[in-house]
């Protein structure tokens, strides 16, 4: 057992139970949150920042939470809708006429968001360098035919969710992802999770680690969903080094560069699962919310080999959604029970040479504090 810091309810010593047990094994740093009713009940965090276990994990830790950041973009787009500003059954050349071309006219905007619209590569080999150029990137997957009919399949869209995704909200709102969920997310609830990270938050960032006995070039050809399914090579060979530099932060990729902890991915989803506000705030109206966990799709997805269920932005598991990280990170949500579980880690597992079940370890210490 490790010590852990923070604040864990009576009810919920489970969980503080589970993350000391994981950090006594497997995790090096880590936090664990738990919003019932948009309201924190557990805030822990414990372990260590680098792999010699010399800088402590503290309260105010960022770290970089992967595919869990699909969750975050996700929301700003359900936010838009609920304000009648973006229909969600309308074809998205609605909002970005370029993207009508080669085929791509009845896209509709569900069908991105639940990962039917055939775009789950990029448009050709592409460096970690060039995904840093959004307009060559979004007019490059404006120009693409799909590789299926769009709303009859599904396929994982490991990245390109974020830029199709973000290009709609961008003409929509005349924002880029990362500003819109900064000013209308993060700041009104007080949310400590950026979408792209500025310089001033450098000195709060720990670094993934590789999985034991790999290097910083471990590659993400297979993180993983919140069922803990494998996803293919997205289309660039991304790896942890690169999702360690200055250059992958200052970057607005919104598949998969958020930072933040599990306090901060806890409250944001937390709007979700209590019917559209937390902490007193109002986000979206309670309808608003049910497309997060209304089944689009259901069925063999093509990318990640495996059945799924898609809803407008999330995975569904039974009567949760949500989704998780490349290396281990993870966010649940049960809108039944106004709960939001997350895990955010800097020890990354290979999925090839280990089980990781740290997330839903914490997950179903949550639900036992709900007996």
């Amino acid at each position: 057992m490790t010590d852990v810091k923070g604040m864990c309810a009576p009810r919920f010593e489970a969980v503080r139970a589970a993350l000391a047990d994981l950090l006594g094994k497997d995790d090096v740093g880590a936090s664990a949150a738990v919003c019932v009713d948009g309201e924190p009940v557990v805030d822990l965090w414990g372990g260590y920042a680098d792999p010699d276990r010399t800088v402590g994990w503290e309260r105010d830790t960022l770290v970089g939470v992967n595919s869990t950041t699909k969750n975050m973009t996700a929301l700003c787009a359900l936010i838009l809708a609920d304000r009648g500003d973006l229909d969600l059954y309308a074809p998205v050349a609605a909002y970005w006429p370029e993207f009508a071309a080669a085929g791509k006219e009845n896209v509709l905007v569900r069908h991105v968001l639940s990962h039917t619209a055939g775009l789950p590569d990029l448009p050709g080999p592409t460096t970690v360098e060039e995904l840093y150029d959004w307009e060559s990137v979004t007019s490059g997957l404006a120009a693409q035919a799909p590789a299926w009919e769009p709303g009859t399949a599904a396929g994982y869209h490991a990245l390109t969710f974020g830029y199709v995704v973000g290009e709609i909200v961008r003409r929509v709102s005349g924002r880029r992802l990362g500003e819109f969920f900064a000013d209308e997310v993060a700041e009104p609830l007080g949310a400590d999770f950026h979408i792209g990270l500025s310089l001033e938050h450098d000195h709060r960032v720990v670094p993934l680690l590789p999985p034991p006995s790999l290097t910083d070039d471990y590659t993400a050809g297979a993180p993983l969903g919140a069922d803990g399914t494998r996803r293919a090579n997205p289309g660039a060979e991304i790896r942890v080094r690169d999702v360690n530099s200055p250059a992958w932060r200052r970057a607005q990729i919104p598949a998969v560069n958020g930072f933040g902890n599990a306090r901060s991915v806890a409250l944001v989803q937390s709007v979700l699962a209590n019917r559209g506000s937390a902490g007193g705030v109002r986000l979206l109206s309670p309808q608003g919310c049910e497309p997060a966990w209304q089944e689009v799709f259901r069925g063999h997805d093509r990318v990640l080999g495996t059945p799924m269920s898609w809803t407008v932005g999330f995975g569904r598991f039974g009567d949760t959604f949500g989704w998780g990280g490349w290396g281990g990170s993870l966010v649940v949500s049960d809108p039944g029970a106004r709960m939001t579980v997350a895990y955010v880690m800097n020890r990354m597992i290979d999925r090839d040479r280990q089980e990781d079940d740290r997330g839903m370890n914490i997950v179903m210490a949550a639900y036992s504090g709900l007996l």
